[in-house]
């Protein structure tokens, strides 16, 4: 039997010549609640995004055996 978390990520964009600011800016989250989940013995399952508006949000799908 597995057990299943979603993280939801959520990163604003704004106005710059930079048009990876986004990507740069989140890694170390991102990288962060892998770390967490792994601690718990959750791995990486799944991942999607979806934007709205001027927000970007990232969805992070975990599981683990239980």
């Amino acid at each position: 039997m597995k057990e299943y978390k979603v993280e939801t990520l959520i990163y604003y964009s704004k106005l710059t010549l930079d048009s990876e600011h986004i990507a740069k800016s989140s890694k170390q989250e991102i990288q962060e609640k892998l770390d967490e989940y792994a601690k718990n013995g959750y791995k990486l399952a799944s991942t999607n995004s979806t934007n709205f508006g001027l927000a970007l949000y990232v969805y992070l799908f975990f599981e683990k055996d239980i």
